[in-house]
């Protein structure tokens, strides 16, 4: 599977709470961050869990976000890597 996002470009994790398994932490869920790198592509860690024969396999990226904007306070970064079904693009205009 091809990477669909690039290093710099601005995402957002999706909203969500799947019943089961995921690996996107909540505390970023609805976040914006920056594209840092793709880690390759990998199996989908919830569809791992739950078993199925054969999960997807996804790009993962390290995604970085802000500290100030998670939680209100700290000048440094937190990064994070997500699969590339848990993010989406973010508009110019920051929607």
């Amino acid at each position: 599977m091809r990477a669909e996002f690039r290093a710099g470009e601005r995402v957002r994790v999706r909203v969500g709470d799947p019943d089961g398994h995921t690996r996107a932490p909540r505390y970023v869920r609805g976040q914006v961050g920056r594209i840092v790198e793709c880690q390759g592509s990998w199996e989908l860690a919830d569809e791992v869990a739950a078993g199925v024969a054969e999960p997807r396999v996804e790009p993962v990226y390290t995604v970085a976000f802000t500290a100030g904007d998670l939680w209100g306070e700290g000048g440094h970064e937190v990064t994070v890597d997500l699969w590339e079904s848990y993010i989406e693009r973010v508009a110019e205009d920051g929607v």
